[in-house]
């Protein structure tokens, strides 16, 4: 494994058929791996979905990789996947300080609060009206390839992307949402954002079809789709349409979690990342292919800094996808 030479270093494990894992090919990994082709760059953010990846410069500029037929690279696809990391273009006038990416869908944020999304919208998860028809019917734009504008009236601090809904906290701290938040023909799809009640100043997350919500004093809680144990409640199967406390998280300090399309992986304070959810094509980082409703601590594996002996990497961000997870880890030196 290639040894980090900066003090923080972009990670990815699990599936990597789409080339999601931005290592030139698509190798599948069982545990975490530095991904050298970011290694020039100080990324601080990095975002996983379905099928694939993305990472935020500290200068604002958006790299992303992976799987784009439905345009979720920014772009309009010329090949199904690219497997290394390329700068999204259409926003380069931009500084971007926070991204996220649902099932084929992507959302952004700037440092002025504006909201951008691109890829699908078959469900109205980009936040773009329908067309009208000759007929008189409207329809939704199936596929949005460029990033465009979205939640126009709304000053954004936050998004969170599930499989085919959008979620975003706004400055003020009030909790939005739009698209298909349930699988469909459960709950009826809707283009346009509403509120969601009884969330207040929490950190969000979305999944394929589960929701976070992170509070100030490290709680998490958790809604959705149960299946595989992806709510973390220590089962496999249970649903909630409301937030429940997760209570195997209780007493971690966890700062923030991230939702895949059917695993979750939670970061505590002091640099531990704990997985839970569906396990197979290694996607939980534990080096075994293990499905779990209880969160579990996985290592970070990578050879100390060249120019350090004593210390350990510490995780500072965690993003689930799909089939596989990334993660931004920093070199921490051992006090006397």
């Amino acid at each position: 494994m290639a040894t980090p030479l900066r003090a923080t270093a972009v990670l990815a494990w699990g599936s990597g058929e789409d080339g999601q894992l931005g290592m030139g090919g698509n190798e599948e990994k069982d545990w975490p791996h530095f991904v050298e082709a970011l290694g020039p760059y100080a990324v601080t953010a990095v975002v996983a979905g379905s099928r694939n990846s993305l990472a935020i410069c500290d200068d604002g500029r958006l790299f992303t990789w992976g799987w784009n037929q439905r345009g979720t690279l920014g772009h309009p696809p010329e090949t199904k996947t690219e497997s290394s990391p390329g700068p999204v273009d259409a926003l380069a006038g931009f500084k971007i300080v926070q991204a996220a990416i649902g099932g084929w869908h992507c959302l952004a944020v700037d440092d002025k609060g504006r909201a951008y999304a691109w890829g699908g919208n078959e469900y109205g998860q980009c936040g773009e009206e329908p067309e009208r028809k000759e007929d008189g019917t409207r329809a939704l734009r199936r596929d949005i390839p460029i990033p465009q504008r979205c939640a126009l009236k709304l000053k954004v601090r936050q998004v969170a992307a599930g499989g085919t809904h959008s979620v975003v906290l706004t400055q003020e701290g009030h909790v939005w949402t739009w698209g298909q938040p349930w699988p469909p023909g459960d709950i009826k799809q809707i283009s346009t954002p509403v509120r969601v009640q009884g969330l207040e100043k929490v950190d969000i997350a979305a999944g394929g079809w589960h929701s976070t919500a992170l509070t100030i004093d490290g709680e998490v809680y958790a809604w959705g789709r149960g299946e595989h144990g992806r709510l973390g409640f220590g089962d496999d199967k249970s649903s909630h349409m409301v937030p429940l406390k997760v209570e195997l998280l209780a007493g971690e300090d966890i700062v923030q979690v991230s939702c895949g399309g059917t695993h979750s992986v939670a970061l505590a304070r002091d640099g531990r990342m704990f997985s839970y959810g569906r396990g197979d094509h290694g996607r939980l980082g534990y080096g075994r292919k293990v499905t779990t409703g209880h969160p579990m601590e996985l290592p970070i594996n990578l050879p100390p800094l060249s120019s350090s002996r004593d210390g350990r990497w510490q995780a500072k961000y965690v993003a689930c996808g799909g089939r596989h997870t990334l993660a931004i880890a920093e070199w921490t030196e051992a006090t006397d």
